[in-house]
């Protein structure tokens, strides 16, 4: 996630052990025993949105203000108000970089499993990776645990959830407020839809190369997503595709095989559309189809953290060999770039069949 330009905590060791815990994973009565581990992890403060809810909700109010004040003063210093108006400002920040936080989950295809108030950082990076995945073929219903039966976390709702998540943070901070100054909160929250959707056409126009800013260019990129999820594309590999097809190809439907993201695209007669309306954008630019390329290059993964990748280095761990690990480790610390042995290991090829009865929940 770092690696991808996402704001997050780090894991500095994960340390294995062999002592056996027992996990329920599917909640169906079949325990099995899996291997002990310990992640050590590492952010600017893990103070969450649950800290000031719990204790409001306690009416804990002396200790409300005083979290309030140590986080103002510790994690927010360049926040000159203090009191009253340092809360808002506080406020207002963690709105605006909460929203960006969750449009980069949503152009890199990655869903958190369980947003509840208590894993929203209050710094707005992303904290407790329970249950996560990054979608293979593009499902805006798409949710990564199998414990959500209802999609409450599913990818298109996480920005909503945000903001119900930040509603009640403000609830919470109401408590130190006068009435008079309650509005403000509201106003602020209204804002949150603005900068998500901000943010997330300027990671969009990003991914497409683009430069320049146009009213039309949030229907050239809907019209993409739409035929994605009707010819069930592949969400990584397709925008990958394009950044490595010269427009020259594109316009003239010369798409290689090992394009499959793109190739699956074409099942959908809009896909024509779909590029002529590109290319002409493109050409408005105004930019060289190299530079466009590199620049593409630059903000779309050529690898992701897939469940199947990720399973098939569980598998080798417990056995104890934890080469596949490692290579991972590497590997996505350069997700941009083509690495010829994650080429042959098929790390950017289509996903195995098999990989769509992994599931993972709160247990995994």
């Amino acid at each position: 996630m770092h690696h991808l330009g996402i704001p997050t905590s780090r894991a500095a060791t994960l340390i294995v052990t062999d002592d056996p815990i027992p996990r329920d994973m599917f909640y169906d009565g079949r325990l099995k025993n899996e291997r002990g581990a310990v992640v050590l992890r590492v952010a600017p403060t893990w103070f969450r949105f649950g800290s000031f809810e719990i204790l409001a909700k306690n009416h804990e109010f002396t200790e409300l203000k005083k979290l309030a004040d140590f986080i103002l003063e510790n994690s927010f210093k360049h926040i000159q108000e203090k009191g009253e108006d340092g809360y808002i400002a506080m406020f207002s920040e963690v709105c605006e970089k909460t929203a960006a936080m969750i449009a980069g989950w949503s152009t890199v295809g990655f869903a958190h499993g369980v947003m509840n108030t208590d894993n929203m950082s209050i710094v707005s990076v992303t904290i407790d990776y329970g249950p996560f995945g990054f979608i293979d073929e593009y499902n805006p219903s798409f949710t990564p645990n199998h414990s959500d039966d209802m999609g409450r976390y599913d990818l298109e709702n996480q920005v909503n959830i945000g903001l119900w998540n930040l509603d009640k943070l403000a609830t919470a901070l109401k408590h130190l407020l006068s009435a008079d100054k309650h509005p403000q909160l509201e106003i602020i929250l209204q804002g949150y839809g603005k900068h998500f959707q901000e943010t997330q056409l300027t990671l969009y126009r990003k991914k497409l190369g683009l430069l320049t800013k146009e009213d039309e260019d949030e229907s050239l990129i809907n019209l993409l997503l739409d035929i994605m999820q009707r010819t069930q594309a592949d969400y990584t590999q397709t925008f990958r595709d394009i950044s490595e097809i010269s427009l020259d190809d594109l316009e003239n439907i010369r798409v290689p095989d090992s394009a499959w993201g793109l190739k699956t695209c074409l099942k959908s007669k809009q896909t024509n559309e779909f590029i002529s309306a590109y290319a002409d954008r493109v050409k408005r630019d105004g930019l060289e189809d190299e530079i466009r390329l590199q620049n593409m290059q630059d903000a779309n993964p050529r690898y992701i953290l897939r469940n199947w990748v990720a399973q098939a280095a569980i598998e080798k761990a417990e056995q104890d060999d934890f080469s596949e690990v490692q290579f991972l480790l590497k590997l996505l610390q350069n997700p941009f770039r083509i690495n010829l042995e994650a080429e042959k290991k098929g790390y950017a090829s289509p996903p195995p069949s098999w990989s769509k009865k992994l599931a993972v929940s709160c247990s995994s």
